[in-house]
């Protein structure tokens, strides 16, 4: 048995931290060890953590006087690890026995760097948080089958775009060679940027139905803080710039305004994730929102394109196999406006 590095990045809400910690000391495959890394939580989390779970895990507590965000955090797990296989877990999510076990067998394959999980909504587990990504033309990605109830249709194994950083795992040696989270990206569309650089650097990702875990969605940031919405436009428009074909992102505002439009008629119907902020004010905070979001993501372009030269040392698609791979997982731009993320 390998080992494998379970890598938790934790900020308050020690109830919920404790159910996902619970959920890895049931875990059938044992051959794990957990690094829980605390953003500078004011709850006593980690400590408590430390105490409760002394003896029934190994685990490890790195602590970080700040809330560094998901990405420096994760690279801090990833930089501990023991294991040659980095297992992701957020901690507002629980873990099924076999979680760890089936994820670890998607790795048989030599070309496998990546392995998605059956995400349910803890809330109602009938119904798909997330099995694998879909991504649209301008950067925009989503979760597959986000909102559908769950009637077996993603019990198959199969190849993924990505996997989501939710619930996730990770050939260690495709990190060393890649590298690990973009930090720049702090929070949202990280695991997107990631997932989508090593497609490009070769590796492929399955989804692994057997993997089920449960995820109280929005526990971070909650479904209707500005800052979530800010982070993944910004997000969606430096993941474009790094990593999509020039003869695609030159087509980016063009896609851009097709998908507001949708979103504009979506909204009008009650429809997507602009409903949720309901009203004038509501509809003008979203619009202040993007476009602060917007200008903030040009302020990053110089540094952005220079770690897109630096893929080139990486890089194993052509320009048309990377945009063959972006149509097979295309979101349908109905679908994408009319999910709530």
């Amino acid at each position: 048995m390998e080992l494998v590095t379970v890598v938790v990045v934790n900020w308050n809400r020690w109830e919920l931290l404790r159910a996902c910690l619970h959920s890895l000391s049931r875990q059938s495959y044992r051959e794990f060890e957990v690094v829980l890394v605390d953003n500078g939580s004011t709850d006593g989390s980690a400590s408590t953590a430390e105490l409760e779970f002394a003896g029934r895990l190994p685990l490890r507590v790195i602590r970080n006087q700040e809330n560094r965000g998901f990405c420096a955090a994760n690279n801090q797990g990833i930089a501990a690890a023991r294991g040659q296989f980095i297992a992701l877990l957020n901690n507002d999510a629980e873990a099924e026995p076999e979680w760890l076990g089936a994820l670890h067998a998607a790795f048989a394959r030599p070309d496998v760097g990546m392995a998605a999980s059956k995400i349910l909504v803890w809330e109602t587990p009938n119904r798909i948080d997330k099995v694998g990504h879909l991504i649209y033309w301008d950067g925009q990605n989503r979760g597959r089958g986000a909102g559908q109830l769950d009637t077996g249709q993603f019990d198959r194994e199969e190849e993924a775009l990505w996997p989501d950083g939710c619930a996730a795992m990770y050939r260690k040696a495709m990190l060393d060679e890649i590298g690990g989270f973009d930090e720049d990206f702090f929070a949202y569309a990280d695991d997107a940027e990631l997932g989508l650089r090593a497609r490009i650097a070769g590796w492929s990702c399955l989804y692994i139905p057997r993997a089920v875990v449960k995820h109280h969605r929005g526990a971070t940031l909650g479904v209707m803080s500005p800052r979530r919405l800010e982070l993944i436009e910004r997000n969606r428009v430096l993941l474009a710039a790094k990593l999509f074909p020039w003869r695609l992102l030159w087509l980016n505002g063009v896609f851009y305004l097709a998908r507001l439009a949708a979103g504009v008629w979506a909204a009008v119907r009650n429809k997507g994730e602009v409903a949720r902020f309901p009203g004038w004010k509501g509809k003008a905070l979203v619009a202040w929102t993007l476009m602060k979001a917007d200008w903030a993501a040009m302020r990053m372009l110089p540094s952005t394109l220079r770690k897109r030269m630096a893929m080139r040392k990486i890089r194993k698609l052509t320009s048309s196999e990377m945009i063959a791979l972006l149509r097979r997982y295309q979101i349908p731009l109905r679908e994408l406006n009319e999910q709530a993320i």
